[in-house]
């Protein structure tokens, strides 16, 4: 899969003159966990994340013993989304393996990555895409599967079986280009973490291809 296969667009983005205040009432509104801030011509200049937002916006309670002695106040300077961002934004291209975008995640413990195609924003990924994907059924898989495939090499010939994402596909011709084909179709399917082919006319057991 690539990162356009599973991006959220057109994508919601912000102007770092936003308030604060209106960049939260986005994430709430939309379930968004992050924010891409752009310039006038739609390009990344940072990101900002709900813990971005939250930052330094919650009064102590005064009830609190220690409220009495906190002379600290908010700096209003940092009521707009250019202020409290993160700059530089990590971002991907559209044609990124979603592989990679799952390990960028995962290494710059983000929770959501920016989609960019000439350095414009065009989408973005989260994790909870990437587990919602992850979730699909096995049933569900399958027939995305075998829609594929019947559109490659017609009805009838291909046999799909799916077992905890695993995706196991029998042929019933013996074409090595044609396995090969069906096993890329079946590894683009969301959901899909592994796919193999087997063909029913070789001799033995049959030969799987990975």
């Amino acid at each position: 899969m690539r990162a356009r296969d599973l991006m959220t667009a057109p994508v919601i983005t912000i102007r770092s003159e936003t308030s604060v205040k209106d960049a939260l009432k986005l994430l709430t509104e939309n379930g968004f966990t992050a924010l891409p801030v752009v310039d006038t011509n739609a390009r990344l200049v940072g990101i900002v994340t709900e813990a971005d937002l939250i930052h330094d916006r919650v009064l102590r309670d005064p009830r609190n013993r220690r409220g009495a002695t906190d002379a600290g106040r908010r700096d209003s300077a940092r009521d707009t989304a250019g202020a409290v961002m993160t700059s530089p934004a990590v971002a991907m291209a559209s044609g990124a393996d979603l592989t990679d975008l799952c390990q960028a995640l995962i290494d710059a413990r983000i929770r959501a990555m920016p989609i960019v195609e000439d350095d414009k924003v065009v989408g973005i990924v989260t994790r909870g895409d990437i587990v919602r994907v992850l979730a699909r059924d096995d049933r569900t898989i399958a027939a995305d599967v075998r829609h594929r495939l019947e559109i490659y090499g017609g009805l009838e010939r291909w046999k799909v079986e799916v077992h905890d994402g695993v995706v196991k596909i029998v042929d019933a011709f013996d074409s090595s280009t044609d396995r090969h084909v069906a096993t890329v179709l079946a590894r683009a399917v969301p959901g899909v973490v592994d796919a193999g082919t087997v063909s029913t006319t070789s001799s033995g057991n049959g030969r799987t291809r990975r």
